[in-house]
């Protein structure tokens, strides 16, 4: 990044500097499409997942848009009419009910299922999904913000025809993303007037962001350290569950992130929870942590059926590569002793 601040050109001029620029970019690209095993020309450079997941759904040009009830809101809020495909009790996409569902209609339609909850950490079986859409002719958007960099990624494994990524949650600086777009799948930009990304994304390219994001995406560091991360969440939750047994942990029966844990605290507030951690020198969030510093009821949670005592009353605790068992230690010491303050320590 720091390369590319001293690169005043812009990428899209033919001069000396602007050329430097570009090289830079397109070195970016081929780190980014590396990442998820695609052409560096699939890779539409972004302000960041929500634009992403706009371009994606909103620039296919189908008009059906089928989404899973646990996606981010970026992408249930695309646009009006979309088509919600029910989760069950673990928010895992019900996949008899998206084939029904596709099958009611022969519209073109495009259905978008993430990989994994930005919220419970739950795993989707999105190849599977793929190819329910694919018997019946539609697009498959996944939003892979949260997995990238967590779990190895393939476009052609996952069958999906665009895929959105973020460079932050890899590492990477906030304000970039990227939507991965395989050639055959006709785009309408979204933002025009330039015709900058081989006019699918219009606007001068943030050049030290992208540079940035192909460095984080280069290094995917947690992929291979998922093992020793997956023991440390599993070691806090078992904690949790010593400690705190009213406690409810979401998701625990299926595949999850290895990073991620939502742990609901029956009858006390997100927000309270998240306050008196972070006093206690925690950052921990609940529900969507871009969502504008509002603390509402997931949801997520509510489309797994959560009541509302639980939905109302979750947090994320995410864990990463600094993260070692003497900081599981002091984050259980301290949620069991906000919890007895609360008075709900015990079942």
């Amino acid at each position: 990044m720091t390369r590319a601040s001293t690169e005043f050109g812009n990428p899209s001029s033919v001069h000396a500097f602007g050329r430097a620029a570009r090289r830079l970019l397109e070195e970016a690209r081929g780190q980014v499409a590396a990442l998820v095993s695609a052409r560096p020309g699939d890779v539409v450079f972004t302000s960041g997942g929500t634009e992403a997941n706009n371009l994606a759904l909103r620039g296919c040009g189908c008009p059906r848009i089928l989404a899973s009830a646990v996606e981010h809101l970026s992408v249930l809020d695309v646009a009006d009419g979309i088509e919600v495909v029910p989760v069950d009790a673990n928010g895992v996409v019900d996949l008899q009910a998206l084939a029904d569902l596709l099958a009611r209609d022969a519209r073109p339609a495009v259905i978008s299922v993430m990989l994994a909850n930005n919220e419970t950490g739950v795993i989707q079986p999105i190849a599977e999904a793929a190819r329910i859409a694919r018997r019946r002719g539609a697009l498959v958007h996944c939003d892979a913000v949260q997995a990238a960099g967590r779990l190895p990624l393939d476009m052609d494994t996952l069958g999906v025809d665009m895929l959105t990524l973020s460079a932050h949650k890899l590492g990477g600086p906030m304000g970039t993303g990227a939507l991965v777009v395989r050639e055959s799948i006709p785009l309408r930009p979204i933002v025009r007037g330039g015709g900058h990304e081989r006019g699918r994304r219009s606007g001068t390219e943030n050049l030290p962001g992208i540079a940035g994001f192909g460095a984080a995406a280069l290094a995917a560091a947690e992929v291979g350290a998922a093992p020793e991360i997956a023991a440390l969440r599993d070691g806090l939750e078992d904690l949790i569950r010593q400690h705190v047994p009213v406690a409810h942990i979401v998701g625990a029966g299926v595949a999850r992130l290895a990073n991620t844990s939502c742990i609901a605290l029956p009858g006390v507030a997100a927000d309270a929870q998240i306050m008196a951690l972070d006093l206690a020198g925690f950052a921990v969030s609940a529900g969507s942590a871009c969502s504008s510093g509002k603390v509402t009821a997931s949801h997520v949670l509510k489309a797994m059926g959560l009541p509302e005592e639980i939905a109302g009353c979750a947090i994320r605790v995410s864990l990463g590569v600094a993260n070692d068992a003497s900081d599981i230690e002091r984050f259980v010491a301290a949620f069991g002793e906000f919890a007895s303050r609360a008075g709900v320590s015990a079942a």
